[in-house]
């Protein structure tokens, strides 16, 4: 195990790679800490589990929500967990977003690890210390930023994953290369979905270079004043189709890039829209959608991106480097009426 101490902001991250789920007692007191997981993960790494306190919830975005937040707190109450318990989110994205908001809500904070399960997890979702819950269509409308105590990188938790669920991870590495990352960008346009999925040592030093890349872009912005805005590349149109059509994380995202690299080449003279476009369909990820422009809009206008009359659109430039883009809305409304 090859563990690193970050400091972002005001908190230090452990981070813990090549790790191994029957470790955990090393980063964590068994008697002290409760773990959050889902019924789908429970059910497969109860073994695993055994003897650790656990708070089984329901899985799917849909669950992400203020009520499960309140079912998870009433039960710490009723365990008695106090200012010493450590929470241990055990999962995915959805997981990881619970587990922190609770974390930096209960008793006005607590000490809280993440487990993450998913690639999408591992790459994105459990680093940076977003912690948020959904209110209706709005991703991530309500939420925190606080850092996790820990990280804990276990990618043999990956082999039992369905190939979507590779695929929803692929989406935010592809978008690490796009806006930061040119030299990794080409890599996995000599790869693919198979070649990662077959070789532990590939996609685990790919997993350890996603998460220090989110974490220096998060080191230098913790707030998303600036630079930690890239890390919204797809996220806008993104979000806005995600909820609406039923669409995972990693489809709306795919979605998202494609149209902001059309964007990009509209706005910004981007000239490989096309180099793009064929690493998403490459990773089997969805590219172009149609989709009812004015509901898409009415949902993007309640983006957590948008100030006043103008959003933050994330272009690129060029591979390896996004810029910040703030568009008046009327002209964001015109453009997603002509996509």
């Amino acid at each position: 195990m090859e563990s690193k101490k970050i400091r972002i902001g005001n908190a230090v991250t452990e981070y813990h790679f090549n790790a191994s789920l029957s470790k955990l007692q090393l980063v964590a007191d068994r008697k002290y800490s409760v773990i959050i997981t889902d019924e789908n993960l429970y059910d497969s790494y109860k073994k695993k589990l055994k003897g650790w306190n656990t708070i089984v919830v329901k899985p799917g975005e849909e669950f992400k929500v203020q009520q499960t937040a309140d079912t998870i707190v009433d039960t710490l109450a009723e365990m008695e967990a106090d200012r010493k318990t450590t929470l241990i989110g055990f999962g995915g994205g959805v997981i990881t977003d619970l587990t922190g908001y609770v974390g930096a809500t209960y008793m006005r904070g607590i000490r809280t690890g993440f487990i993450p399960t998913s690639l999408l997890a591992m790459v994105d979702a459990s680093i940076g210390g977003k912690n948020g819950i959904d209110v209706g269509l709005y991703k991530n409308l309500v939420g925190t930023i606080r850092q996790p105590a820990f990280l804990f990188f276990d990618v043999s938790l990956l082999q039992s994953l369905p190939e979507s669920e590779w695929q929803n991870g692929f989406a935010e590495i592809i978008k690490h290369s796009c806006i930061k990352d040119a030299p990794m960008f080409r890599e996995l346009a000599e790869h693919d979905l198979a070649y990662y999925r077959g070789r532990k040592n590939a996609i685990a030093a790919l997993v350890r270079r996603n998460a220090l890349l989110k974490t220096k872009v998060v080191q230098r912005d913790e707030t998303e004043q600036g630079e930690r805005k890239l890390l919204n590349f797809g996220h806008t149109l993104g979000h806005a189709l995600e909820n609406q059509f039923e669409l995972s994380h990693g489809q709306a995202v795919s979605i998202g890039m494609t149209y902001a690299a059309h964007l990009s080449s509209s706005l910004l003279g981007f000239r490989q829209t096309e180099k793009v476009v064929s690493l998403i369909s490459s990773y089997g990820l969805p590219t172009y959608a149609s989709f009812d422009r004015t509901k898409v809009f009415d949902v993007l206008k309640h983006d957590k991106k948008r100030e006043r009359d103008t959003i933050h659109y994330i272009l690129l430039d060029r591979i390896g480097k996004g810029v910040v883009h703030t568009l008046p809305l009327d002209q964001v409304k015109t453009i997603i009426e002509q996509l």
